[in-house]
C-alpha cells in the first residue's frame, strides 16, 4: 500500500471514528426497541430502515461536533487524547463540515422519511446534547442528569416513528435509559475522575472528593431504574417473563451500587459500570422477547 493509499485510510478511520461507533451503535439499538415494541401491527423494513439511517446520521453528526468542540479537553485525558482531533489527524474545519452536514442531513432525512414529530426529537436530542450538556460538563456536576436527557430520548424516537405521538408509554421507554444512564456514568466518572479533573470537567466524582454523593446517587438512581423498569408491565407492553427479569436484574444493579457506594473503589466502580453494560441489553432483549402481541 502507497503513502498516498495509507494516509486515506488513517483519513476515512478518522471520519469512523468521529462518529463514535459504539455509542451510535447504542442509539440505535435503543430506536429499534423503542420501533419494535411501539409497533402495534407488523413493522414495515422501509420504516424501520428510514429511522435508523436518519437516527444514525443525527448521531454519528453529534459525536463529531461534540468532539469539536472538546478537542482541547480531550487532548488532556489519556482515554480521549488519541481522537481524531487532538492527535491531528484531522483538522477542526473539516470536522465541522461532516459534523455539520450528517446532522442536517439526518433531521431532513427523519421529517421526509419517517415523520416531523421524531425529526423534531431528533433536532431536540442534537441541540440538547451539544449546546446544554457539553458547555455544562465544565460548569455543574448536573451535568451527568442534564446529559442524561438526549441520551434517552432515541427509544422515544423510535416510538414516534412508528406511533406518530408521544404517549406514557413511550416515556416509559424514556425513563429507562434516563435512570439506565446515570449510574453508568458516575461509574465511568470515578474510574477517570482524576482525568477529568485534569481536564477542568465539574463531574460528580471530581467534585464530590470524599465520594459519598457519589455513591447515595449511584443507588438512589438504580432504585429509580428498578421503579421505571416496571412501567412496559404496567402499560402492558410486556409479560410476565419481563417482570420476572426487570425484578431480577434491577436487584442485581441495586447490590453492585450499594457495594460501590461502601467501598468507593476504582475496582467497585469497575464492577458497576460492568454491571450497567450487562443489564441494558438484558433487559431490553427481555422487553422484545416478551412484547404483549
Amino acid at each position: 500500500m502507497s503513502a498516498s493509499q495509507t494516509a486515506e485510510k488513517a483519513s476515512w478511520m478518522g471520519y469512523f471514528e468521529l462518529t463514535k461507533p459504539r455509542l451510535t451503535a447504542l442509539v440505535l439499538v435503543t430506536t429499534l426497541v423503542g420501533l419494535y415494541v411501539g409497533a402495534q401491527e407488523s413493522i414495515s423494513c422501509v420504516l424501520m430502515l428510514n429511522t435508523l439511517i436518519g437516527t444514525a446520521l443525527v448521531a454519528g453528526g453529534a459525536a463529531a461536533l461534540n468532539q469539536l468542540l472538546e478537542r482541547e479537553h480531550d487532548a488532556k485525558m489519556r482515554r480521549t487524547e488519541a481522537r481524531p482531533l487532538p492527535s491531528g489527524r484531522l483538522q477542526p474545519e473539516a470536522v465541522l463540515v461532516f459534523g455539520g452536514v450528517c446532522s442536517a442531513v439526518g433531521l431532513i432525512y427523519l421529517a421526509a422519511a419517517v415523520n416531523l414529530l421524531t425529526s423534531v426529537l431528533g433536532a431536540i436530542t442534537l441541540v440538547s446534547y451539544l449546546f446544554v450538556y457539553t458547555p455544562l460538563k465544565r460548569v455543574t456536576p448536573l451535568n451527568t442528569v442534564i446529559g442524561a436527557i438526549p441520551g434517552a430520548l432515541p427509544p422515544l424516537m423510535g416510538w414516534t416513528a412508528v406511533r406518530g405521538e408521544v404517549t406514557g408509554e413511550g416515556w416509559a421507554l424514556f425513563g429507562i435509559l434516563f435512570f439506565w444512564q446515570l449510574p453508568h456514568f458516575l461509574a465511568i466518572g470515578w474510574i477517570y475522575r482524576e482525568e477529568y479533573a485534569k481536564a477542568g470537567f465539574a463531574m460528580l466524582p471530581v467534585i464530590d472528593v470524599e465520594g459519598s454523593r457519589t455513591g447515595r446517587q449511584a443507588v438512589s438512581h438504580t432504585l429509580g431504574l428498578l421503579t421505571v423498569s416496571l412501567a412496559p408491565f404496567v402499560f402492558k407492553l410486556a409479560g410476565v417473563l419481563y417482570l420476572a427479569g426487570a425484578l431480577g436484574l434491577g436487584m442485581a444493579f441495586i447490590w453492585f451500587a450499594i457495594q460501590f457506594s461502601r467501598h468507593l473503589t476504582k475496582w467497585h466502580a469497575r464492577q458497576l459500570f460492568y454491571t450497567s453494560i450487562i443489564y441494558l441489553p438484558l433487559l431490553l432483549g427481555l422487553m422484545v422477547l416478551d412484547k404483549v402481541k
